[in-house]
């Protein structure tokens, strides 16, 4: 089991907090860095300063980081056209090293779209548009140095373009999808990811949509192994019952429910829940820290919780 750090800037912080979560993140052994692609805070926090985009953040931390991984849970396809987001991947993977993953889908909050000026189309039009991306970035990426790559589709079209740059990572940067479509998240999943991830769903639930996962491979004769698989929840963790309250305080959050939906408690009961996601099949959890001033959270996990995992 990999443990991962994800941070929802949009909730409000700065480039120079989220550099400080990346930075203790990397010294204490977390595999990557990732963060939320938002351009509006959501529920009562103020959102100052105000959003921050995530591909100029992780360029930004790809200077500023040596060794952690780093992505995107997830990019929304509404907010980029694919042939600059696959140029925008390239290029961080090569300011990093080859340390990038790219996490996109649908789109979902229809409020920042509309505070931002995004269009917003249906759920079915986003489908369209998603699979369409997928097919046209991956496609660049792949297209070999000196030829040239073609796409027609509904909603995009690509003319002999020279598919560059080319990221560092070949074929190129794992792609992430995931969430509970029960039907077309499967078959893209199936068809384009590399890691298939579930944000802040039970374990039963997690073991429906992995077994719709695994079956839409098969049926296109892929090996489901070649995944990985991955979950994604909110961490609070205290060395006893009264730093478990005070932190979840800090995040409005009440310890019980935490407890039943997020990865909470002592280190004993954390490592006991991310057991129960491991023995369903999850291969990391992506720990939504969403204190980021409280690096101590982290020291805390990677000493007394990484270690028995």
């Amino acid at each position: 089991m990999e443990l991962r750090i994800f941070t929802e800037p949009q909730q409000g912080a700065t480039y120079d907090d989220l550099l400080a979560v990346a930075r203790r993140a990397e010294e204490t052994g977390f595999g990557a860095f990732f963060r939320s692609d938002h351009y509006l805070k959501m529920g009562s926090v103020s959102g100052d300063p105000g959003p921050t985009d995530a591909w100029t953040t992780l360029a930004g931390l790809a200077r500023d980081t040596r060794s952690i991984r780093l992505g995107t849970l997830m990019t929304a396809a509404t907010f980029r056209l694919p042939g600059p987001l696959a140029i925008t991947v390239a290029q961080v993977d090569q300011m990093s090293g080859g340390r990038v993953e790219l996490g996109i889908g649908t789109g979902w909050y229809d409020a920042e779209h509309s505070a931002y000026g995004i269009p917003f189309p249906a759920l079915g039009e986003r489908f369209d548009r998603l699979e369409e991306q997928l097919a046209i970035i991956t496609g660049m990426w792949r297209t070999p140095a000196g030829q040239t790559f073609d796409y027609t589709g509904r909603h995009y079209q690509v003319s002999d373009s020279p598919a560059l740059p080319k990221p560092v990572q070949r074929p190129h940067p794992p792609i992430l999808l995931g969430g509970m479509g029960a039907k077309r998240t499967p078959q893209l999943a199936a068809r384009y990811a590399d890691e298939f991830n579930l944000p802040f769903v039970s374990i039963a639930d997690t073991v429906t949509q992995f077994e719709r996962v695994r079956a839409a491979c098969e049926r296109i004769d892929r090996d489901p192994t070649e995944l990985v698989w991955s979950n994604a929840l909110v961490l609070c963790c205290g060395k006893d019952d009264a730093e478990v309250a005070r932190r979840a305080a800090a995040i409005g959050r009440e310890p019980d429910e935490l407890r039943e939906n997020g990865v909470a408690g002592t280190p004993a009961e954390v490592v006991d829940k991310i057991g129960q996601y491991a023995a369903v099949g999850s291969q990391r959890i992506y720990l939504q820290v969403l204190d980021l001033g409280d690096l101590d959270h982290l020291d805390l996990v990677a000493g007394e919780v990484m270690r028995q995992l």
